[in-house]
C-alpha cells in the first residue's frame, strides 16, 4: 500500500500532490469538528457546520499570498474558469450590476455591453455536470486572455482583481448581490439535500464547510496551488464565522447563523489543548515564524 499516495489525498503525479509535498499547502484529510442543529424557524431543516473550517482564520491572499490556481497565470487568482450562473435571479442580479458598474472599474468591457438581445456579451454557454453526473448546458462568464471578463490585470488604473468586487467595494454595495453567487460564497460550500428520517419524514440538510480542492470535481488535483489549506492564507485576525457573517447569514438565514456563532463563541472561551479539531493550515500559520 502506497502510504504516502493516501497521506497526500491525490494522484502522486497530480500538481495538488507537487503544492502538498512542497509545503505551499496541507493535505485535505485531517479530523474535523461539526455542529448539528435544527432551523429554528423551521423544525424540518437540519444544520451540519464545519466548525473546524469555519473557526480557521483563513482570509482570500489575493494580490498578497495568493499564488493562483494557474501558475502561468497567477495575477488572476481562482478566477481563470470564469463563473457558472446559478439561476435567473443570479443572472438578472448580473445584468443589474453591469448596467450600473462604471466604465472605469471594468478593463475587459465589451463594446457591445448594452446592446445585446438573447445572450449578454459577458456570458457564453459551457456544460456543468447535473446531480447525476450527466453534462448538461450550463451559462458561464466569458474568459478573456485566460481568465474571467471581469479579472481585471495589473497596471488597470483601478488595481488586478474582480471589477464587480472593486465597484462593489467601492460603491457601498452588497457583494452577495453584484457578483454571481458561485464567486461571493467561496470558499464556503452549501450543500443541500432532502433525506428521510428513521420515521419516514422528509427533511432538508444544509451543510456548510470549506470549498477545498475536491469542491472543483476532479479539476481540482490539477490546480497549481490552492488556498483553502495553505498556512500563508490563514492569518486573519477573526476567525472565518466572524469574518464572514454576512455571506453566512445570507446562505443559512440570520436565525440559524445566531445558533451557529454563540455556539462557536462559547467554543473560543474553552482554552484546552487537544480538545478542539484545529485547521491544520491555522495551526501551522501560528508556528511560521
Amino acid at each position: 500500500m502506497n502510504q504516502r499516495s493516501i497521506n497526500l489525498g491525490f494522484p502522486s503525479t497530480s500538481p495538488a500532490a507537487a503544492s502538498i509535498r512542497s509545503g505551499a499547502e496541507l493535505a485535505p484529510d485531517f479530523p474535523r469538528d461539526w455542529f448539528e442543529f435544527t432551523n429554528p424557524e423551521d423544525p424540518l431543516h437540519i444544520f451540519s457546520c464545519d466548525l473546524t473550517w469555519l473557526e480557521s482564520h483563513w482570509r482570500c491572499g489575493f494580490g498578497t499570498t495568493c499564488q493562483g490556481i494557474d501558475a502561468s497565470n497567477h495575477t488572476v487568482g481562482c478566477c481563470i474558469h470564469g463563473a457558472f450562473i446559478c439561476d435567473e435571479e443570479d443572472r438578472e442580479q448580473l445584468v443589474d450590476a453591469v448596467s450600473r458598474m462604471p466604465a472605469r472599474f471594468w478593463q475587459h468591457r465589451p463594446a457591445d455591453v448594452n446592446d445585446w438581445d438573447v445572450l449578454e456579451p459577458w456570458l457564453e454557454w459551457d456544460e456543468l455536470d447535473d446531480d447525476d453526473g450527466n453534462p448538461e448546458p450550463a451559462l458561464k462568464t466569458t474568459l478573456v486572455d485566460g481568465a474571467c471578463i471581469f479579472a481585471n490585470r495589473p497596471g488597470w488604473p483601478t488595481g488586478a482583481g474582480c471589477a464587480l468586487h472593486q465597484w462593489g467595494v467601492f460603491a457601498g454595495e452588497d457583494l452577495t448581490v453584484v457578483k454571481p453567487e458561485v464567486c461571493w460564497q467561496l470558499p464556503l460550500r452549501r450543500l443541500e439535500a432532502y433525506e428521510e428520517r428513521p420515521d419516514g419524514v422528509e427533511i432538508l440538510r444544509t451543510t456548510i464547510t470549506e470549498y477545498d480542492r475536491r469542491g472543483w470535481g476532479n479539476g481540482g488535483e490539477d490546480f497549481d496551488w490552492y488556498c483553502t489549506t495553505a498556512p500563508t492564507c490563514h492569518d486573519a485576525p477573526d476567525p472565518v464565522w466572524v469574518s464572514h457573517e454576512h455571506e453566512l447569514r445570507v446562505l443559512m438565514g440570520d436565525a440559524p447563523y445566531e445558533v451557529l456563532a454563540a455556539h462557536c463563541k462559547a467554543r473560543s472561551e474553552v482554552n484546552q489543548p487537544g480538545i478542539l479539531s484545529i485547521h491544520p493550515a491555522t495551526q501551522a500559520n501560528l508556528k511560521r515564524p
